[in-house]
């Protein structure tokens, strides 16, 4: 039986460390601070950070492949911008919901082809993504555009009550992180697409060499990260009922800091989606003390987030070294 474990521990390792390090966080949080230890305490943990969820998923693909995505918090803001002014102009939420997938796939579609076939490093494309969506934000409109539409409100505000929890609630907007989560571990790990991600990750010339559709797999990485990014524009000009170019600065580097907390490593091959779940539950949960403190600068949340990660970082190549010598 320990022959069997130890091999076991060895190999989901960083995941197992990020699942302690979030709940010894949470009890932490939940005996300083009694109020957190409300089911809707946690459950809000989900509401609040359903579009960090979201981008870190698709973000988690793209590094699975050894790539970076710097766009998406440009392409969500992008999203709540675009949606609301097409929501303005009294165009149906059928036509604008679906439009808003299609750029985004578009958009990660062309990141990827440029990646792809002009051989130009991840980290510069997406970073000229970024520039270029929130740029695209701007020119729609310098201000905060409010959203009116009856279906974005009545999505934003419906609350779905948690059985068995008496006045726990989530809405909505907040089952589509969750079940995105679902559908990316299947295709991760359930699919030749996912097997392909983790061989390009791995080693891509291997990847080539064993007949693997190398060039579309990676296009298709960054056309699926751009279709999460776009989701989690929906989902936060839902919760805010408004779309601004300023919306999510910065949360391309939480998403990553969120996938490598979740013991993904950023030269790719190495993850599980399931841990950037963890890693995005554990940034919330600093922001949660936080809140529930009242005394402390927000600017904590980074220094948490920061020391965590280069925690992690640390874990994952001594598990690495561990690996490589065994």
């Amino acid at each position: 039986m320990a022959q069997r474990i130890k091999p076991f521990l060895w190999r989901h390792g960083p995941l197992l460390t990020t699942v302690l390090i979030f709940v010894l966080a949470y009890f932490i949080g939940s005996r300083l601070y009694p109020a957190m230890q409300k089911p809707q305490v946690f459950f809000n943990l989900f509401i609040n950070n359903g579009s960090l969820l979201l981008v870190s998923i698709g973000m988690t693909l793209v590094i699975f492949t050894g790539g970076i995505d710097l766009s998406v918090g440009g392409v969500l803001a992008l999203t709540t911008v675009a949606s609301a002014a097409l929501l303005a102009k009294g165009i149906s939420p059928i036509v604008v919901i679906p439009l808003m997938i299609l750029m985004g796939i578009a958009f990660g579609t062309l990141l990827g082809v440029i990646i792809q076939y002009l051989k130009v490093q991840p980290f510069i494309v997406t970073l000229m993504g970024l520039f270029f969506a929130r740029g695209m934000a701007y020119i729609i409109s310098l201000t905060s555009v409010t959203i009116t539409d009856s279906v974005y409100k009545k999505l934003a505000l419906t609350p779905l009550y948690i059985p068995f929890l008496q006045k726990t609630y989530i809405y909505i907007p907040t089952l589509v992180a969750p079940i995105m989560l679902l559908v990316t571990i299947y295709l991760a790990f359930f699919t030749r697409f996912g097997r392909t991600i983790y061989a390009i990750g791995n080693n891509e010339q291997s990847a080539l060499l064993m007949g693997l559709p190398v060039a579309r797999t990676k296009i298709a990485v960054y056309a699926y990260s751009g279709f999460c990014s776009v989701l989690a524009g929906m989902v936060f000009s839902m919760s805010l009922l408004a779309g601004y170019g300023q919306f999510a600065t910065g949360m391309e580097l939480d998403a990553i800091a969120s996938v490598v907390m979740g013991g993904t490593s950023l030269s790719g091959g190495v993850g599980n989606v399931l841990g950037t779940l963890f890693g995005v539950l554990i940034n919330g949960t600093i922001v949660s003390i936080l809140q529930f403190n009242g005394t402390l600068s927000s600017w904590w949340t980074r220094i948490g987030v920061g020391a965590l990660t280069l925690v992690a970082i640390g874990i994952q190549s001594i598990f690495y070294i561990r690996k490589k010598h065994s």
